[in-house]
C-alpha cells in the first residue's frame, strides 16, 4: 500500500495559561490585565499552569518576592500545579508560571495572589495628668489606642457600653489616626475625664465581610483605679549558681489595674524544657550550663507600657587548666638561666571568669608576695583571667615544683590543679622534627593517612597544633586548627580536596612560652585519571570516518602508564599511542563495527574509562505526549487509537526509510517519498482494538542498513468515571493504571507512612538529581509518560516507608462456581541504584479489621530496565493492593512502579496482550495520515 502524504512541521513553542481552583474569594482582572486571586489566610491555594506545545514544555513556578512555598527555599517547583496548604499572609504576591520547551521564546503567565486576613485588635490605654492654673486642679486625659493587622485595611468603630461614639456629637472625645501608622491604628482620646467616661469601651474592626471574614472586637473597662503595671524581683539582677542547684525567681506585681498578666521568657533561646512557671514564680530544677542566659519577666495589663525586669543567670563552670613558662622576655631568652627572671602563668576556662581564685604553691607550701616572688591576679600580658607568678633574679633556691590551683570560693565546682617542675633538667626548649620520609605523605583517595610532626627534644613537651598553610582553608574537621597531644594527625577517608600543605606548630601553652617551632607536611592524594566524556552516544552514517577522543582532565600522578582501546570488550590491536597526547581513535564506520568502544587510561593508581556507544542506528522515536484518547467505534466493542510521534535528529544517521510498528497479529505497509524531519509530527491510526483490553504498541525507525531500538506505548480504553469515596465496582472486571492522569486512577497515599510516593515523568524530574538511580522514562519508554516513585534523597533516611493504596475494589461476589474468584495483579517495577531498598506488595482485605498479607517482594539493585511482575489473589471480600517502598542506605535508591493492572481471573499469558507485539509486525514508512491496516 503506497500513499503520498505531506508532513507539516509540528514543532510548536510553549503556550501557557494559569487556572485556579480551591477556596478563591474573588478572581478579577485589574487595569494591567493581570488576574488577581483573592484568598483567605489559612485556605489552600491551587494554581495550575495549562501548557501546550511540542516537545512538551517544562513548567517552573517562581515568585517576585519571597517564596511560593517552603519548597522554594531549596529549589524551584517544576510541576504544572502549584499547591500551598494553609497559605500565610507573607506568601501573597505575584506568581509566575514559565513554560519552556526550547522552541522559540518561553511562555510566561502571571497571577497576583492577595491573601486577606483580620487579626484580633489590641487595645492599650495611656493616661496623662497635667496641672491647670497653677496647680489649682489637675486634668486627666486618657488615650485608648486600638491596633490591628488586616488586609484589606480595616474599618474602626468605637463604643461606650452599647452606644456608638461619634466625635461630632461629643465634645469630650476626639477620634484620630496617628501620622506614623498606615491605617492600622485608631486612637480614642477622652479629654479631661468626666464621670460618665468611666465605662466599658469596645473597639470593633471590620473588613466588611470579605472572604467571609467576620468582625473582631476587644473591650476594656476604664475605672478610677486603672493604672499601669509595676513589678519587683525576689533576686538581684545577676544570679550565680553551681550546676545541679535549683533556682527560684519570683516576679512580684506591686501595682497595676486591671491585674497584670506575668510571663517569663529567655534570651537566647526559649525557656529550658525543665522550667516550671507557677503564677509569678519561675522554677529551674537542677540547672546545667546550657540553662544560663537572661531571663525576662514581663507584666502586661494593656495600660501604659509593659513592666519588664531581667535576671542574668550564670552557671559556674571550670575546665581546661593550662600553664605557660616564660623565660626572661627582656633578655630575649628561650632558656632558664640563673640570675634572670622567670614567669609561670596559669589559665582556666571558667564562667564567670572574673570570680576564679588562683592559689600558688611552692613544694606544697603556699606562695606569698615577696621581693623575689610576685603574684599577679590578672596578668596584663596574658589572656584575660590568667594568673602569673614571677620569679625575680632566679636563684638555686627557686628551683622547685610549683602548683597552680583554680577554684570558686564557696562553690561545689571541683577545683583544678596543675604542677610545673622547674629545674635545670626539667625545662628546655622544644625541637620539632618531621620523621625521615614524612615530609610528603602519599595516599590513595578513600584511604587513611597519618601526618607526623614530633617534639623530639624539650621539656615539658607541648601539644602540636595542625592547620592548613593556605589561610582560607579549614582542616577536614571543619575547624581552623586541630590539637594533637602526640603530634600525629590521623585522617580517614581522604579525598582530593584534602590535598595540600599542612603546618604543624608547638602550642604556646603547657610548655615554654617562646617563639613557636613549626614545620610542614605535604599530603599528596593519588587518584586514577579523570576523563571526559564518561559516556557518549555517537551516531553516524555508515562508511563515514568517526573520531573518538578521550580527554584526560586530571590525574595524580599525572604520568600515564597505559592507554588501550576496546570494542565490545575485545582489545583493538594498534600501535602504542603517545601517552602525552589526548587518546584518540579514528575508523570508518561500517555495519560490522557498530558497538561499544571503550578507552581505558591508567596511571600507577588505577584505571578509568571513556565509553562510546557508536552506532549507525537512528535515534529512538519520541511519542507525542498530547495524543488524544482512544476513540470508541459505535458498532461493536472496538476502539481505535491515533498513534503520533516525532523523530529525534533524523539526519544524524543514514536516511530513515520507514518504521516498524508491532501490534497484535497485524502487519501492513504505508509509504511516502519524503524523509522525516526534526520536529515533524507523524501519525498512524491503530484500529480494531477490543474493549476493555490494553495493548502495547512498539515503534522502531528503519534505515537501509539497520533498525533502531523499539519504544513502546500502552494503549488502553476506559470510559470516563468518577471515584466516589475511592470505591470501584468491578463492572468490567478489569482495572489498569499508567498514572497519566493527575488523579492517578484513584490510588491514594497512606496517612500512616513516613513519606509519599511521587508522580513524575522525565520532564518533571529535578534537573540536579543523581543520574545513577531511578528511571529516565516511563515503562513504555516515553519521556512524557508518568510513573510513581519514591525519592530517596534527603530528608529521607534508611528504613523510611511510603505506602501507595489502590482504589477499594468492592467485589460483589466473593465466590464463584468453583470457590473464591481469583484476580491477577500485574505491574512493572524499576529498581536501579546501589542503595536500592525494598519494594513490597500486599493484599489488604477490608473487613471488621483490615488485614495485610505479603504477596510479592524484591530488594536491591535489579538493573537499568523496567521489569514485569504478576501474582494471583483470591480475596474474601472488598480489597486493595498496597505498594510499600522502603528507602535503602543512601540517596541512589529511587524505586518506581508503572502500568498496574488488576484483572479478574488467574494470571495467564493470554490474559494480557502487553507483550503480544512479538507475534506480528506492521511496517510503516512515516505513517502520517495513513489508512487503517487490517
Amino acid at each position: 500500500m503506497c500513499v503520498c502524504v505531506s508532513m507539516p512541521s509540528f514543532t510548536a513553542p510553549a503556550n501557557a495559561q494559569i487556572v485556579h481552583s480551591g477556596a478563591a474569594c474573588n478572581v478579577k482582572d485589574d487595569n494591567m490585565s493581570e488576574r488577581i486571586y483573592t484568598i483567605k489566610e489559612g485556605d489552600t491555594l491551587v494554581l495550575q499552569c495549562i501548557v501546550k506545545g511540542h516537545p512538551r514544555p517544562q513548567v517552573r513556578w517562581t515568585k517576585t518576592a519571597g517564596s511560593a512555598s517552603d519548597k522554594f527555599q531549596e529549589t524551584s517547583i517544576y510541576n504544572e500545579t502549584l499547591r500551598i496548604e494553609g497559605i500565610q499572609r507573607v506568601q501573597g504576591g505575584r506568581y509566575y508560571c514559565k513554560a519552556d520547551n526550547g522552541v522559540g521564546v518561553a511562555a510566561i503567565k502571571s497571577i497576583r495572589v492577595d491573601v486577606q486576613y483580620l487579626d484580633i485588635p489590641v487595645l492599650t490605654v495611656h493616661q496623662t495628668i497635667s496641672d491647670v492654673r497653677g496647680s489649682y486642679y489637675q486634668e486627666k486625659t486618657v488615650f485608648l489606642r486600638c491596633t490591628v493587622n488586616s488586609n484589606p485595611p480595616a474599618r474602626f468603630i468605637w463604643k461606650r457600653g452599647d452606644m456608638l461614639i461619634e466625635q461630632s456629637k461629643d465634645n469630650g472625645v476626639d477620634i484620630y489616626e496617628p501620622l506614623y501608622t498606615q491605617g492600622e491604628t485608631k486612637v480614642l482620646k477622652l479629654k479631661n475625664l468626666r464621670p460618665k467616661d468611666f465605662a466599658d469601651y469596645t473597639c470593633q474592626v471590620s473588613v466588611r465581610n470579605v472572604c467571609n471574614i467576620k468582625d473582631k472586637s476587644v473591650t476594656f473597662r476604664l475605672t478610677n483605679a486603672t493604672s499601669p503595671p509595676m513589678i519587683r524581683l525576689s533576686v538581684n539582677d545577676t544570679v550565680v549558681v553551681d550546676p545541679g542547684q535549683d533556682v527560684r525567681i519570683t516576679c512580684e506585681v506591686t501595682a497595676g489595674f486591671p491585674p497584670p498578666t506575668v510571663t517569663w521568657s529567655r534570651y537566647p533561646g526559649p525557656l529550658p524544657l525543665s522550667a516550671q512557671v507557677r503564677g509569678e514564680t519561675l522554677i529551674l530544677r537542677a540547672v546545667t550550663p546550657a540553662d544560663a542566659g537572661f531571663y525576662n519577666c514581663t507584666a502586661v495589663n494593656n495600660v501604659g507600657n509593659p513592666a519588664r525586669k531581667n535576671v542574668n543567670l550564670i552557671v559556674r563552670t571550670m575546665s581546661n587548666l593550662t600553664f605557660q613558662i616564660t623565660p626572661d622576655s627582656n633578655k630575649d631568652s628561650e632558656t632558664i638561666q640563673m640570675g634572670r627572671d622567670l614567669k609561670l602563668s596559669c589559665h582556666v576556662d571558667a564562667t564567670p571568669q572574673d570570680k576564679v581564685n588562683y592559689t600558688w604553691y611552692k613544694n606544697g607550701a603556699p606562695v606569698f608576695n615577696s621581693d623575689s616572688l610576685i603574684l599577679l591576679r590578672s596578668d596584663p600580658d596574658m589572656a584575660p583571667g590568667t594568673s602569673s607568678l614571677e620569679i625575680v633574679d632566679m636563684k638555686f633556691r627557686d628551683l622547685a615544683t610549683y602548683s597552680c590551683m583554680a577554684s570558686f570560693s564557696g562553690s561545689t565546682v571541683r577545683e583544678l590543679r596543675v604542677d610545673v617542675n622547674i629545674s635545670q633538667n626539667s625545662v628546655s626548649p622544644p625541637v620539632l622534627s618531621v620523621p625521615p620520609g614524612g615530609q610528603v605523605v602519599s595516599v590513595r583517595e578513600g584511604g587513611n593517612a597519618e601526618l607526623v610532626c614530633l617534639v623530639v627534644d624539650g621539656k615539658p613537651r607541648p601539644p602540636i597544633l595542625w592547620s592548613r598553610t593556605e589561610k582560607d582553608l579549614l582542616m577536614p574537621s571543619g575547624k581552623p586548627t586541630v590539637e594533637t597531644p602526640d603530634g600525629r594527625l590521623r585522617l580517614k577517608n581522604v579525598s582530593r580536596d584534602m590535598m595540600g600543605a599542612y603546618r604543624c606548630q608547638t602550642a604556646p601553652y603547657n610548655g615554654l612560652n617562646i617563639k613557636r617551632r613549626e614545620a610542614q607536611v605535604q599530603l599528596n592524594v593519588q587518584y586514577p585519571p579523570i576523563l571526559d566524556p564518561v559516556f557518549q552516544d555517537v551516531r553516524s552514517r555508515n562508511y563515514q570516518m568517526v573520531t573518538l577522543r578521550c580527554t584526560v582532565l586530571r590525574s595524580n600522578p599525572p604520568r600515564l602508564t597505559d592507554i588501550r582501546w576496546f570494542r565490545n570488550g575485545d582489545f583493538i590491536r594498534m600501535p602504542m599511542p603517545d601517552l602525552k597526547e589526548t587518546p584518540e581513535l579514528k575508523f570508518k564506520l561500517e555495519p560490522t563495527n557498530n558497538g561499544s568502544y571503550e578507552c581505558r587510561v591508567s596511571n600507577t593508581v588505577g584505571t578509568s574509562a571513556c565509553t562510546f556507544n557508536v552506532s549507525a542506528q537512528p535515534y529512538n522515536a519520541e511519542f507525542y505526549f498530547d495524543t488524544p484518547n482512544p476513540v470508541r467505534i459505535l458498532k461493536g466493542n472496538n476502539y481505535s487509537y491515533n498513534l503520533q510521534w516525532t523523530q529525534k535528529d533524523p539526519d544524524a544517521t543514514d536516511r530513515i526509510i520507514g518504521y516498524w510498528i508491532n501490534r497484535h497479529l497485524n502487519r501492513g505497509n504505508v509509504r511516502t517519498g519524503k524523509a522525516p524531519e526534526k520536529g515533524v509530527l507523524m501519525s498512524y491510526t491503530v484500529s480494531d482494538l477490543k474493549i476493555p483490553l490494553s495493548y502495547e504498541v512498539r515503534l522502531a525507525p528503519i534505515t537501509t542498513y539497520s533498525t533502531g531500538d523499539y519504544v513502546s506505548r500502552i494503549i488502553q480504553y476506559s470510559e470516563p468515571f468518577n471515584f466516589p469515596n475511592w470505591h470501584i465496582v468491578f463492572d468490567s472486571h478489569y482495572h489498569v493504571c499508567g498514572f497519566e492522569d493527575e488523579r492517578i486512577c484513584g490510588f491514594s497515599q497512606d496517612r500512616s507512612d513516613i513519606f509519599d510516593w511521587t508522580r513524575q515523568n522525565h520532564l518533571t524530574q529535578n534537573p540536579k538529581r543523581s543520574a545513577n538511580t531511578g528511571p529516565d522514562t516511563d515503562r513504555s519508554g516515553t519521556k512524557e509518560g508518568y510513573y510513581m516513585y519514591i525519592e530517596a534523597s534527603r530528608p529521607r533516611t534508611q528504613g523510611d516507608k511510603a505506602l501507595l493504596l489502590s482504589p477499594l475494589f468492592n467485589i460483589t461476589s466473593s465466590k464463584g462456581p468453583k470457590g473464591r474468584v481469583p484476580y491477577c495483579v500485574s505491574f512493572y517495577y524499576h529498581m536501579k541504584g546501589k542503595h536500592i531498598g525494598t519494594l513490597n506488595v500486599y493484599l489488604r482485605v477490608r473487613s471488621i479489621a483490615s488485614v495485610d498479607r505479603a504477596m510479592w517482594t524484591k530488594s536491591g539493585h535489579q538493573g537499568p530496565d523496567w521489569k514485569k511482575a504478576f501474582f494471583d489473589v483470591t480475596p474474601s471480600g472488598p480489597f486493595q493492593i498496597v505498594f510499600e517502598g522502603i528507602r535503602g542506605s543512601g540517596f541512589e535508591g529511587d524505586i518506581a512502579i508503572d502500568d498496574v493492572s488488576i484483572t479478574r481471573g488467574e494470571c495467564k499469558q493470554q490474559n494480557t496482550v502487553a507483550n503480544a507485539g512479538k507475534t506480528g509486525k506492521i511496517f510503516c514508512d512515516f505513517c502520517q495520515s495513513a489508512p487503517n491496516i487490517q
